[in-house]
């Protein structure tokens, strides 16, 4: 049974209520902030995307709730903290240091209530499509809420973004059909299947995460576009300290200085391309002016592993790391008829809010009882009204494979504090003055991050953050191997 506000109850539903909006939710994976034209990028084109942000809100300060991926992905659809959850790692990451790994649950709870559940029970067709990453075949979308699925698993990245995929729940198209564009057409197709029906239609593209591959025609034309730019002649990478994760001690953490991997490139043109698509069947079909679209991403983009196709700059780090680089986003929300085109917005916002922003947009909300919702509806600053969101919470209590430590942060207003686990020790900075979290003012402003830190400790306890404990075992350099 879903809860409607008492007001509805008292008012009678009006013509917006007999017919709710569709909700299209895109997220794309390991997409950086600084990705997007209209973030600042001028070697990556998306145009399709920029034309988004005109047409609605940009969001400048939105968030992630990890660094990596299937954490965010979990507080998407539950509107709950990670650690609340029980899901603060990528499903099937593990690795040790100076300190012990945490354990975490593998999947996503079937006890948790989804976004999908709530959205059918009120009568939308769900469907998924794309990148899932939350849990075994007993956990996937179909135990959540979505009446369809098609390519979300276990998988946390294709085999191959050219057929055949090897992704369980989608079959192989063609040879050489492109991941990208496939998911595109399902989710298309489904579109234009949805009749009078309100649909929810969860697009979690693969794109842009590894292994990075490209349509050649893309790529040609950002290796041309690089020559022009003169980037041949630029030093992109920088090598820096060993990887503080065991398995990787022998490797030192690559950072990429500078967007220009065609490649990557090609998969972003590619991605914004295909949104395009999906928008155009959205005004053919007649949904466009009924339906919210969303697009953001689950972490930051990757800068520092695996080829560090991407920079963040002027954002420090990347995915795997619990500075800005890590865990800033693009957002953009077109709701036409509510948010005025072409507005930007700075105050934070982060990926557990969706919940209750997406289902207050529907005339709904959680059922009752139903467990503790972490997120704040933002529905008040796409109308242009006053927004208190309070502090942001993250807790990411394990070693990625990107260079990132275990770590605890909070934001409240301009101040960020990240507490690091394997020292102790606390950071604090001024973003609205100091983005890319070059000046540590710590020791400046001592009361303010005693007050920080005070309130991150009380969060973690009403959450039961698990945090990890100092490895019994040798020093990793006598370690053998």
């Amino acid at each position: 049974m879903v809860d409607r506000p008492d007001s509805d109850r008292a008012t009678g539903a009006d013509e917006a209520r007999e017919r709710p909006p569709n909700v299209v939710l895109v997220l794309a994976d390991d997409l950086g902030w600084s990705d997007l034209g209209c973030y600042g990028s001028s070697f990556y084109e998306t145009p399709r995307l920029d034309a988004l942000a005109a047409e609605g809100a940009l969001f400048t300060d939105a968030y992630a709730s990890a660094p990596v991926c299937s954490p965010t992905r979990a507080s998407v659809l539950t509107g709950r903290y990670p650690a609340r959850v029980g899901v603060t790692q990528f499903i099937g990451g593990q690795g040790v240091g100076r300190l012990c790994d945490v354990p975490y649950f593998s999947s996503l709870p079937l006890s948790e209530v989804t976004m999908a559940r709530v959205l059918r029970d009120a009568g939308y067709r769900t469907w998924h499509v794309g990148k899932w990453h939350l849990g075994d075949r007993r956990t996937w979308p179909d135990r959540h809420g979505f009446d369809v699925n098609i390519g979300g698993s276990h998988r946390g990245q294709p085999a191959s973004y050219f057929s055949p995929y090897g992704c369980p729940a989608l079959d192989d198209g063609p040879d050489g059909e492109y991941l990208t564009d496939r998911l595109t057409d399902e989710a298309i197709n489904l579109v234009r299947s949805a009749g009078e029906t309100p649909f929810f239609l969860n697009l979690w593209h693969y794109a842009v995460h590894t292994p990075i591959q490209a349509p050649p025609d893309g790529v040609e034309k950002y290796e041309r576009k690089r020559a022009e730019l003169g980037l041949d002649d630029q030093e992109e990478f920088s090598d820096g300290e060993s990887y503080p994760v065991w398995h990787k001690r022998h490797q030192p953490v690559r950072r990429r200085l500078v967007q220009g991997d065609p490649a990557y490139a090609a998969m972003v043109e590619n991605l914004d391309r295909n949104v395009g698509r999906l928008l155009d069947a959205l005004e053919e079909t007649g949904q466009a002016e009924n339906t919210i679209v969303v697009f953001t991403s689950d972490n930051g983009g990757l800068s520092s592993a695996t080829g560090s196709p991407t920079c963040n700059a002027p954002l420090a780090e990347g995915k795997g790391w619990m500075y800005e680089g890590g865990v800033r986003e693009p957002l953009i929300v077109r709701w036409p008829g509510v948010t005025t085109p072409g507005t930007q917005i700075g105050e934070p916002v982060t990926s557990t809010d969706f919940f209750p922003t997406i289902l207050a947009a529907a005339g709904l909300r959680p059922p009752s009882p139903a467990p503790r919702v972490d997120g704040v509806d933002f529905g008040p600053l796409l109308r242009g009204e006053p927004f208190e969101r309070g502090p942001i919470f993250w807790h990411y209590p394990h070693y990625s494979n990107n260079g990132g430590t275990p770590a605890a942060a909070v934001r409240d207003g301009d101040w960020k504090l990240v507490h690091f686990f394997e020292d102790g020790h606390d950071e604090l900075y001024n973003l609205r003055e100091d983005v890319a979290e070059e000046r540590n003012v710590h020791s400046q402003e001592l009361r303010r991050a005693d007050s920080l830190a005070a309130c991150l400790h009380d969060w973690m306890s009403a959450v039961q953050a698990r945090v990890p404990a100092p490895n019994p075992s040798a020093a990793f350099e006598d370690l053998p191997g």
